[in-house]
């Protein structure tokens, strides 16, 4: 069983009711544990809970999120 940790996140919001959630997230094994980050998008409910479209999980490794950034920055 995976449990995942929320180490820290920040939320941009947009349109009527979506934001994009990046988060430091850390997955808890019993045989070990695993940091990443995650891009997720949802939606905020009427009752303003939240809901999750869909996430993508990127590398710990800076170079690699650096290597990335710049392609986001540049298309």
């Amino acid at each position: 069983m995976v449990r995942y940790e929320i180490i820290e996140a920040k939320e941009i919001k947009f349109g009527k009711n979506n934001f994009i959630e990046i988060a430091r997230k850390k997955a808890i094994m019993d045989d070990g544990e695993n940091e990443f980050i995650s891009i997720s998008r949802g939606y905020y409910l009427e009752d303003g809970s939240k809901r999750w479209k869909a996430s993508i999980a990127l590398p710990k490794e800076k170079e690699k999120r650096e290597e990335i950034a710049e392609l986001i920055k540049n298309i």
